[in-house]
């Protein structure tokens, strides 16, 4: 490594997805850029994930792949840059041919693969020490002397998306006169999703102060989004599926709240400062995707059959679900009402 280099390192940073993943990689950023504040930091993710970083001052510039976007066009680009450091936040089979063929100073984190399969198949924790995953991407970095600072995520916003969504919300007739709070009803796995039924009287109960209610998602979570707002009243309005990612940064920026599953929106919102009530059931902490470092209370239920995935599955395995189902209505109001006082 020569001087220059040590100076003014060249960095990648390589974490695909998925969108709370490549936020958790935002406090390791920070702590580059002010430990090396002349470093070319240059993030590769996928291309729908670009605008998580995109506005980052942190972040020298990003890079967006898609399907299309072969290992091997890949790994060129990488090898022409000749980077300081190659920092591997995805890890397994994803990077793996990347690497093969873009040999360089890479270096990675540990998944503790081990404990976590430990944990779900047997409930046998060994999990010495809670450490989120934020911080686990650290060990990317030891040859960079970075720590984490003890703060938060960053999800920085452009003035277009902000104008955006103030717009959509005019429009909508909501979060202009009152108070506003979130709801991200969808999740990618469906163990991870709390039944609409539960939404539904939850949100009513928010109504009931005055607030004004919007759900938020991407376009797969538009019909529960429709769902939950149609029979949720007049205050509740869906724009799950309607706005970009930095324009559901904006509305979370807006928000008093927001009441989500583990799921990207909930690392969004803690992103722009927002308050989170988080539902957690297949998932533990032990796994080290709680809110981090933001201003959030997470509701579980202690259950002997969790954790039964490591990021959601399509069913419960034992056909009951009651790690969510059993996270009642009223829990979750009395736990935001706390979180607003």
């Amino acid at each position: 490594m020569t001087y220059n280099t040590l100076l003014s390192p060249d960095i990648l940073v390589v974490r695909f997805s998925s969108i709370g993943d490549v936020l958790l990689t935002t406090p390791l950023l920070r702590a580059i850029r002010t430990k090396w504040p002349g470093a070319r930091v240059t993030v590769l993710t996928k291309r729908l994930h670009v605008p998580l970083v995109s506005d980052n001052p942190n972040v020298t510039e990003a890079f967006g792949i898609t399907p299309q976007d072969t290992v091997r066009r890949v790994a060129g680009l990488i090898r022409r840059v000749r980077f300081s450091h190659l920092l591997d936040l995805q890890g397994g089979a994803r990077t793996l041919p990347l690497r093969l063929l873009a040999r360089g100073p890479w270096s990675g984190f540990s998944h503790r693969r081990l404990a976590r399969e430990l944990l779900i198949r047997f409930k046998h924790n060994r999990y010495t020490e809670h450490v989120p995953v934020p911080e686990r991407y650290f060990e990317a970095a030891a040859d960079l002397g970075v720590e984490p600072d003890g703060g938060p995520l960053e999800f920085f916003l452009n003035p277009s998306a902000e104008e955006k969504a103030a717009g959509w919300l005019a429009r909508a007739g909501i979060g202009t006169k009152r108070a506003l709070v979130a709801v991200a009803p969808g999740a990618a796995h469906a163990t991870k999703r709390w039944p609409v039924e539960h939404w539904i009287k939850l949100i009513r109960q928010i109504a009931h102060t005055g607030a004004d209610i919007v759900a938020l998602g991407g376009p797969e979570d538009s019909a529960v989004g429709a769902e939950v707002a149609a029979q949720g009243g007049v205050q509740v309005a869906s724009a799950a599926g309607d706005l970009s990612l930095q324009e559901t940064g904006a509305v979370l920026k807006r928000s008093a709240a927001l009441i989500s599953g583990d799921t990207g929106v909930m690392h969004m919102a803690t992103g722009v400062g927002t308050p989170v009530v988080a539902l957690f059931g297949p998932t533990v902490r032990q796994f080290g995707f709680f809110p981090y470092n933001g201003h959030a209370s997470v509701v579980e239920r202690n259950l002997g059959c969790r954790p039964c995935s490591s990021h959601g599955s399509a069913e419960c395995p034992l056909g009951h679900h009651l790690c969510m189902r059993e996270i009642l209505p009223d829990m979750v109001f009395t736990t935001l009402t706390r979180t607003l006082a």
